[in-house]
């Protein structure tokens, strides 16, 4: 078999696993999209507060849960080092954000969110919760219910 018929049947191959792979059926990239229309829909509504979704978790988390190290903040927005640090700087030089000593371990630092903070998640808030809605709205009741069920349990497996 010469080399140009050997490369016709390897493209022949290639085209026929491709035909049976269809992109926009994969959870990947459902996903994706997903999630690139639910952060246009944050940008869009969000507007004058000018937080990236990344930040308003980290701050919303300050405010729910009260001052925590940096690390565990991490964790309870589930960023990397790297990320939540850079997410707190930027929250720290827009005055939401301040850092102090642990009163019990002076080598610890806490994070918290200054009263501007607090503020902004109390204005935001209402909109967070029309960003989801909207973010579901192609979806019922019922299928709301499920669609969430289902992501949390693929997001904490």
């Amino acid at each position: 078999m010469t080399t140009a018929a050997s490369e016709r049947l390897d493209t022949d191959r290639d085209r026929s696993a491709a035909d049976e792979y269809v992109l926009e059926r994969q959870v990947g990239h459902l996903l994706r999209r997903a999630h690139q229309r639910h952060a246009a829909l944050f940008q869009e509504r969000i507007g004058s507060a000018a937080l990236t979704p990344m930040q308003w978790a980290a701050l919303f988390s300050l405010v729910r849960h009260g001052p925590t190290t940096q690390n565990r903040l991490g964790r309870l927005t589930a960023m990397d080092p790297a990320t939540i640090q850079g997410v707190v700087r930027r929250l720290v030089a827009r005055g939401l954000v301040v850092r102090s000593a642990d009163p019990s371990d002076r080598r610890t630092r806490l994070l918290a969110a200054t009263q501007a903070g607090h503020a902004l998640v109390t204005a935001t808030l209402p909109i967070a919760r029309e960003i989801s809605d909207a973010t579901l709205a192609p979806l019922d009741e019922a299928e709301r219910a499920l669609f969430l069920k289902l992501l949390t349990r693929m997001a904490f497996a």
